[in-house]
């Protein structure tokens, strides 16, 4: 008994089966009659089973013939799905994908774990930076598709969800206590403003505690309790806390997750990728 089935012969079988005969279906085919006859002769002794009824010299499935004609059909149609995926240039290239560091966690790793195991050909390019750089380097044509953290979507933008932005600390830390609080961001960061004016319109006094672009460094400062920060919820970064409402720092209102596609690029990965954000992120 063979361990594997014959592709072509399963592919003449379901040819004979659904043109009624080995003459029409050699035809389809583009084989000799002859060779359709002794693809099926050869499945048939392979498996040990008649799949055509030839009575009255008009081919009819048998029962198993019919079994073996459902599997044939799901086997060729992976087949064929496997052979298109790794060889039509469709589903090859570069897709160009901006996201703003505070929420590339948990959603786009296993976004991109996802595409590359059905798309492993095409390479998707994945930046992270702030919005506002995000937003101009998407007007240069620099991006196919971006995520941003901001008010209101500006022209072609698409809300995807709107969260609350939160303070954060270290955990059980006291710094968000300490007057003047101190504040830990980068010096570029949509959130730093909003914080810093929240503070200032609730009358708490407040000090940088960290200059520079180093999110890490950041990180480490606010999970160590000497500054506080803030990220939108559901995006909180590892070895901090959320310190919620009720404590003695003002709210920080919400924010928008926004998605833009530039529109240059077409087809069935670049519409898995978008359905791929949209169900990581909408809510």
């Amino acid at each position: 008994m063979p361990r594997n089935l014959d592709m072509t012969a399963l592919r003449s079988f379901i040819a004979v089966a659904d043109a009624g005969g080995v003459t029409r279906a050699s035809g389809l085919l583009n084989l000799t009659q002859s060779a359709v006859s002794m693809q099926i002769k050869r499945l048939e002794e392979n498996l040990g089973q008649d799949f055509f009824s030839r009575a009255q010299r008009k081919l009819t499935l048998t029962p198993e013939g019919e079994q073996l004609l459902s599997y044939a059909r799901r086997m060729l149609a992976l087949n064929d799905e496997a052979l298109s995926r790794l060889t039509d240039s469709a589903f090859e290239g570069e897709i160009r994908l901006g996201v703003p560091h505070d929420i590339v966690y948990p959603q786009i790793p296993g976004i991109l774990k996802t595409l590359a195991g059905e798309y492993p050909r095409v390479r998707i390019n994945l930046a992270s930076s702030f919005t506002t750089l995000l937003k101009a380097g998407f007007a240069r044509g620099g991006y196919d598709l971006i995520l941003t953290t901001e008010e209101a979507p500006g022209p072609g933008g698409e809300v995807l969800a709107r969260r609350d932005l939160v303070w954060i600390g270290g955990p059980g830390g006291t710094a968000w206590q300490r007057r003047p609080v101190r504040l830990g961001f980068k010096d570029t960061c949509v959130f730093r403003p909003i914080a810093q004016a929240a503070l200032d319109a609730a009358g708490v006094p407040w000090e940088m505690g960290y200059e520079g672009e180093c999110e890490q460094v950041i990180e480490a400062t606010v999970a160590a309790d000497l500054a506080v920060s803030s990220r939108m919820r559901g995006a909180i970064p590892p070895g901090v806390e959320v310190i919620e409402p009720g404590n003695a720092l003002p709210g920080l209102g919400s924010l928008s997750i926004c998605l833009y596609n530039a529109g240059l690029q077409k087809g069935d990965v670049v519409d898995a990728l978008l359905a791929q954000v949209r169900l990581a992120y909408c809510c």
